[in-house]
């Protein structure tokens, strides 16, 4: 696990302030968006070995009826998302979809994923290339 393990909250104002900072000094800093908060029952601590935690949107947050404000503020939210960073698909299955919609369009269908392995109980890194362009650029 990463020494210096900070958890930034996109939607908390002085977490989110942090964040920016953050990627300011440390642009290639890999980093694992958390789509949502989890619940306190479900530990996600072992993802950061593949960089900080960056949560999206707190617990409980549903996609319901009007979905424009929710896909501004996602898009808002994943902006910064570069090839060597990481989704961790958490909470409501439609925000999961949304966001991985979102970060194909940011990274042209090249992009990681964090699984989590029951068995063994650690995250395992997924490459996706949905246009299977087969580029190495990307881990």
């Amino acid at each position: 696990m990463s020494k210096n393990l900070t958890v930034y909250e996109l939607y908390d104002r002085r977490s989110l302030a942090d964040f920016l900072d953050f990627k300011d000094v440390n642009p290639d800093a890999p980093l694992v968006y958390v789509l949502q908060h989890p619940p306190e029952s479900i530990n996600i601590l072992g993802a950061a070995e593949y960089g900080n935690l960056v949560i999206c949107l707190p617990k409980n947050s549903q996609m319901i009826f009007s979905t424009g404000p929710f896909i501004h503020k996602m898009q808002k939210n994943l902006k910064d998302f570069e090839p060597h960073d990481y989704i961790l698909c958490t909470g409501d299955p439609a925000i999961i979809g949304l966001s991985t919609a979102i970060v194909s369009d940011i990274t042209n269908g090249c992009f990681n994923f964090l699984k989590w392995e029951k068995r063994e109980r650690l995250y395992y890194p997924l490459a996706i290339d949905l246009h299977n362009k087969e580029s190495k650029t990307w881990t």
